[in-house]
C-alpha cells in the first residue's frame, strides 16, 4: 500500500509516462501516487470556487479599472496602457497586468467579472504549478499540501478573487520558479532562459518588485546546477540578458518613441518612462529623490507645468495637484448601505466629500496634500509580524523558519548538487529577500505586496511538515520524534496569538486549535496501544492546529463582507474596532488614484479612514459605470456640436473624464497627470485648440487656479450656459470642485 510519504508509487519510466486516456484526467500519471492527480484536482477545485465565488459582484479597481476600458478599445491604448482611449496619458505604472484583462473585456463586455475572471484562471494556474515545483523538490505529499497551503493563504484567497496586478505577478514567478527548477536540475540552458522571461513577463505587470526572486535563482542555479563553473556563469549571463530585455521592453518603447507619438507618462514629472518605473515605482519607494524625474510617492506634484518647468506654488501647479477629494457616492458600496460597491447602480445623489485624503495620518502638508503615515524605526521593521499585515499572510512563519533551518542544516554537507538542498536554498534566499524589501519600504500602500511570500511559505512549510513526519515514523517514541509536536505546539501558540485579536469573528478558533495542540502533543510524544494509529491522529490534530487559522480567513471570502476589494486585497475581518463592511480596502491615495487631488483617478468616491499603524488606511471606494442625467444630457450636446473634433472634450483630471469614458469609452483629453501636473503644456493646449481637435472643456474653479491650462480656459473660451443641455450648472450646489463646460473657438487660441 502506497503510504502518505512515498514519492511514487512506481519506478520512474525511462521514457515520458504515457499519455492518460480521454476521460481519465482524474487517474496520477504513473510515476505519481494514485491519490496524486485526485488530490489536486480538488484542491484546484477548491481554489476555483475561493476566488471565483464572488466574480459577479468583485468591483472594478479606481483607476486601473479605467485602464482596462479604454485599452479594451483602442489597440494604442493597449500597447502604451493608458488611462484614455485616444491614448494621450499612461498610467502611473506599466500596465502589463491589465492585458490579459482588456482583451477579456473586448472579447466578454465591459464588466467586473470579466476584468476578474483571468486574474482567477491565473490562480488556479499558480496552484497547479506550486504543487508541480515541490513534487519534483519533495514528492508528491509535499506537492500537495503546498499547492494547498498557497489557496487558504488569506491574501492569495482574495486577490485572485479580484481584478488587480498581484496576481499577475505570483503566477509569472511561479512559472518562473518551475522552469528554474528544470535548469538547476539539468544545467540546460533553455528553462532558464524561459525562467528569465517568466521573470521578465513578471515585470511587467509589478515592475521591480518581480526582481525579489533574481537573487534566489542567481545563488540557487550559481551554487547548484551540475555544470562546471564557467559554463554556469555564462548560462547565467544569457539569462540576464533575457531577463533585461523583456523586462525593459516597454520602458524602451516609451523612451525611443518620439514624445510627438505617444503618450504622456504619468508617475514622472519628466516624461520619462524609466523615472516612473524605477523612480516613483521604485527606488524612490525606500528613499525619497534617489532617481530624478519620479513623482513624490505620497501623490503631491511637483509646481510647474509637469515638464521640470517650474511655476508658481499658487496657481500654475498641475490641475492634479488639488488638495479637495473626489466627489464620493452616496450609493451602493458606502458604509451602511448593506452592499457591495456596484458600479453600475451608483451615480445619483451623489455628494461632495468632505472627508481627508484616504492615507492621510493628522495633520498635512501646507498646500493642503497629505503625507503617507510615517512608521518608527522599530514598526518599519516589525511590521511584518504585526497587525494587519500577519494575518493576511503570516500564520505559518514559525513553521516556514524552522523548516528552512533544518532543511540547510540537514544537508549541510550534502553534494553540491544536492537537488533538496538546492531547494532549500533558492526558497530560502526567496523568503528573506522577499520578506527584507517589504520591511525596507516605509509604507505597504497595500496587502497585495505581501503575496510575494506566499509561494516560499507555502514552499517551505510542507516540505517541513512531511519532513518532520517522515521522521517521526522513522524513530516513533524516541527523542527525535519529539521534534514534531514541538514544532506543532510553536506553531499553535503563534496562531494563537495572532487570532487573540479576533475573537469576536472566529470565537471558535482558539479553543479548536489548544484542543488540536492537545490532541496533536499527547498522540505524537505518548503514543499508547498502536503507534501507527496514534501517530495519524496526532499528524492531522496537528494539521488542525498549524491551518484551520489561514484556512478560516481565506474561506471567509465566500461571504462578501470579508472577501476584500479590487483596490486591495484583504482577507478576513479588519483588527478589533476598526469596523467591517462592504467596499471595505486598504490602500494609499498616491498608489491607486483614489482620494487626493494628487491622485484622484477616476469618478470614485474617496472616503477617509484611519491609520492602522502599517501605512494602511481603511476607505470606501467606488467606482460607476453609467452617466448621471446631467452627464448624459453634456454629452449629447458635445457630440451635436463636437464636428469633426479627435476629442469629444478636455478634462482637467482623470476622474473627470472617467465617467464618460467607463459608459461610452469616448476620446476625452485628460489635460493633468495624476501626479506630475500637467500632461501637456498650455501651447500644446492651444495647438489642439487652433487645428480643431479639441473644442470643449470641463474645468472647475477651484482647478483653474492651480492649472495654466484650466485658467487660460476660463479666461479665453465661452462658458456654456448649463440650460442650454438641459443641466444645473456648477454654481447650483454651490460646489466649486464641480466642473463647468467650456466652448472653445480655433480663434480663441490666439488669445492670452
Amino acid at each position: 500500500m502506497t503510504s502518505l510519504t512515498s514519492t511514487s508509487s512506481t519506478t520512474a519510466p525511462s521514457v515520458g509516462p504515457p499519455t492518460p486516456r480521454r476521460g481519465r484526467f482524474w487517474r496520477s500519471p504513473p510515476d505519481q501516487p494514485r491519490w496524486a492527480r485526485p488530490g489536486l484536482l480538488g484542491i484546484a477545485a477548491l481554489a476555483a470556487l475561493l476566488y471565483a465565488w464572488n466574480i459577479t459582484s468583485s468591483g472594478l479597481a479606481p483607476y486601473y479599472s479605467l485602464a482596462a476600458r479604454s485599452m479594451s478599445e483602442s489597440w494604442k491604448a493597449f500597447l502604451f496602457t493608458t488611462v484614455d482611449p485616444a491614448a494621450t496619458l499612461t498610467m502611473d505604472k506599466i500596465g502589463g497586468f491589465l492585458w490579459p484583462q482588456a482583451l477579456s473585456a473586448r472579447v466578454l463586455g465591459f464588466h467586473d467579472w470579466a476584468l476578474t475572471l483571468p486574474q482567477c484562471v491565473m490562480g488556479v494556474v499558480s496552484v497547479l504549478v506550486m504543487y508541480r515545483v515541490v513534487r519534483r523538490w519533495r514528492g508528491p505529499a509535499a506537492g500537495l499540501l503546498a499547492a494547498g497551503l498557497l489557496t487558504v493563504t488569506p491574501v492569495a484567497a482574495s486577490m485572485f478573487g479580484h481584478a488587480m496586478m498581484d496576481g499577475s505577478l505570483i503566477m509569472c514567478l511561479v512559472l518562473a520558479a518551475d522552469q528554474y527548477q528544470k535548469a538547476v536540475d539539468t544545467a540546460r540552458l533553455r528553462p532558464l532562459l524561459l525562467s528569465a522571461l517568466w521573470v521578465g513577463l513578471g515585470f511587467q505587470t509589478k515592475m521591480m518588485e518581480a526582481w525579489i526572486v533574481v537573487p534566489a535563482f542567481f545563488v540557487g542555479y550559481l551554487v547548484a546546477a551540475p555544470a562546471r563553473l564557467g559554463r554556469r556563469l555564462g548560462r547565467l549571463a544569457a539569462a540576464g540578458v533575457v531577463l533585461f530585455a523583456v523586462s525593459l521592453s516597454w520602458v524602451a518603447l516609451l523612451t525611443f518613441t518620439p514624445e510627438d507619438d505617444r503618450p504622456y507618462v504619468d508617475g514622472s514629472t519628466n516624461n520619462s518612462a524609466v523615472a516612473m518605473v524605477f523612480g516613483y515605482n521604485g527606488f524612490n519607494r525606500l528613499h525619497a529623490g534617489l532617481i530624478e524625474g519620479g513623482a513624490p510617492a505620497s501623490g503631491r506634484t511637483v509646481p510647474g507645468d509637469g515638464r521640470g518647468n517650474a511655476g508658481d506654488a499658487g496657481d500654475k501647479n498641475g490641475a492634479g495637484s488639488a488638495p479637495t477629494a473626489p466627489p464620493a457616492s452616496s450609493g451602493p458600496g458606502q458604509p451602511g448601505s448593506g452592499q457591495k460597491g456596484d458600479a453600475e447602480k451608483g451615480g445619483a445623489g451623489r455628494q461632495p466629500s468632505t472627508a481627508q485624503p484616504s492615507g492621510a495620518p493628522s495633520g498635512g502638508a501646507s498646500d493642503g496634500t497629505r503625507e503617507p503615515p510615517k512608521l518608527s524605526d522599530a514598526a518599519l521593521w516589525l511590521k511584518l509580524v504585526r497587525e494587519p499585515l500577519a494575518p493576511q499572510i503570516g500564520w505559518l512563519y514559525p513553521l516556514a523558519v524552522i523548516a528552512l533551518a533544518m532543511g540547510l542544516a540537514k544537508y549541510r554537507g550534502a553534494a553540491r548538487t544536492h537537488p533538496a538542498r538546492a531547494g532549500f536554498l533558492m526558497w530560502g534566499v526567496w523568503l528573506v529577500t522577499a520578506a527584507f524589501v517589504l520591511s525596507a519600504i516605509g509604507n505597504l500602500f497595500h496587502t497585495a505586496y505581501l503575496a510575494i511570500l506566499a509561494p516560499p511559505l507555502a514552499a517551505l512549510s510542507a516540505a517541513g511538515t512531511v519532513a518532520l513526519w517522515r521522521a517521526y515514523r522513522a524513530s516513533p517514541g524516541g527523542r527525535r520524534s519529539w521534534v514534531l509536536p514541538a514544532v506543532i505546539a510553536t506553531e499553535a501558540c503563534w496562531t494563537v496569538y495572532l487570532a487573540y485579536d479576533y475573537t469576536s469573528f472566529a470565537p471558535w478558533l482558539i479553543p479548536a486549535l489548544v484542543v488540536a495542540t492537545l490532541i496533536a502533543v499527547l498522540a505524537l510524544g505518548f503514543p499508547r496501544g498502536n503507534v501507527r494509529r496514534a501517530g495519524l491522529v496526532g499528524l492531522l490534530a496537528g494539521c488542525v492546529a498549524m491551518f484551520a487559522a489561514p484556512t478560516a480567513w481565506s474561506l471567509s471570502v465566500l461571504n462578501e463582507r470579508y472577501a476584500g476589494s479590487a483596490f486591495d486585497a484583504s482577507a478576513g475581518p479588519p483588527p478589533e474596532g476598526a469596523g467591517a463592511g462592504p467596499g471595505r480596502v486598504v490602500g494609499s491615495p498616491s498608489d491607486a488614484g483614489s482620494a487626493s487631488g494628487a491622485g484622484d483617478g477616476t469618478g470614485t468616491g474617496g472616503g477617509a479612514g484611519t491609520g492602522d499603524g502599517a501605512g494602511l488606511v481603511t476607505t470606501t471606494q467606488d467606482t460607476r459605470t453609467s452617466l448621471t442625467a446631467e452627464e448624459s444630457k453634456l454629452l449629447a450636446y458635445v457630440q451635436k456640436h463636437n464636428g469633426d473634433a479627435e476629442y469629444t472634450m478636455s478634462a482637467e483630471k482623470t476622474m473627470f473624464a472617467a465617467p464618460y469614458i467607463y459608459a461610452e469609452a469616448v476620446p476625452v483629453l485628460p489635460v493633468a497627470a495624476m501626479h506630475g501636473g500637467d500632461a501637456l503644456s498650455l501651447a500644446e493646449y492651444q495647438e489642439l485648440i487652433a487645428a480643431g481637435d479639441v473644442r470643449f472643456a470641463l474645468v472647475t474653479e477651484d482647478g483653474a487656479k492651480r492649472s495654466r491650462i484650466g485658467s487660460w480656459v476660463r479666461s479665453a473660451c465661452a462658458e456654456v450656459d448649463p440650460k442650454t443641455y438641459g443641466g444645473r450648472g456648477a454654481g447650483d450646489d454651490g460646489d466649486r470642485r464641480s466642473p463647468t463646460l467650456y466652448h472653445c473657438e480655433a480663434a480663441d487660441a490666439a488669445k492670452p
